[in-house]
């Protein structure tokens, strides 16, 4: 008896292994599509992003931003593309702070100087105070003294904030700081003192962002 079942487990063991066989290439065929549709880049279409219009008339998030006396016109355009990206609610260039059309902040704006909205302001100082009367909590983007650590600084949603992001050297200017409501700083590991306030800016709008993701 135990010889019969023993043959037939052969039996049945030796059937599964044909039948793997057998379909071991549609086996093959599957993985790799399966792999394939979930490692392949998204089309633009799949992306969903909003046309020119439906940016314009989208419900954007409570944020803007203050660049002060950035010089590049790469950071310049780089900050337009994310603050598009985010859908913030402005974008003020303050002081020496190139403003488009210009064909180099074009080059990394990449088209975000039609959508987003900006305003060119020769003193940020009356900038800051705008905001304040706006009801806007304005935080620098600076490493000082009791400056709170981006990765434990908790944003409310819904509230009203501007972001300012100083010169490539210098940092935001006293004067600004001086009008701030406080002071967030981005942590860093390595040997270098900064970062690039383009880099800077799209860490900290995203943190922000986040939110209403």
């Amino acid at each position: 008896m135990f010889e019969k079942i023993e043959y037939k487990g052969n039996q049945f063991m030796a059937c599964l292994h044909d039948l793997f066989l057998a379909h071991y290439q549609f086996y093959l065929y599957f993985l790799v599509y399966f792999w394939t549709m979930i490692s392949t880049k998204k089309t633009m279409s799949e992306l969903e992003r909003k046309t020119k219009n439906d940016f314009k008339n989208s419900a954007k998030i409570p944020l803007v931003v203050l660049l002060d006396d950035v010089r590049s016109m790469h950071n310049v355009g780089s900050v337009f593309r994310t603050a598009d990206s985010f859908l913030i609610e402005k974008l003020y260039l303050c002081g020496l702070t190139p403003s488009p059309p210009h064909r180099d902040i074009h080059k990394t704006a990449l088209g975000a100087t039609e959508t987003v909205c900006w305003e060119y302001k020769q003193n940020i100082m009356e900038c800051i105070h705008q905001l304040k009367e706006e009801q806007y909590t304005v935080y620098a983007v600076e490493q000082v003294h009791q400056s709170v650590p981006l990765d434990t600084f908790m944003p409310e949603k819904n509230k009203k904030v501007a972001l300012i992001f100083g010169n490539e050297v210098n940092g935001v200017s006293e004067s600004a700081l001086a009008l701030c409501d406080g002071s967030i700083e981005i942590p860093q590991l390595g040997s270098k003192h900064s970062l690039n306030i383009s880099v800077s800016a799209g860490i900290v709008i995203w943190h922000f962002a986040k939110e209403y993701l």
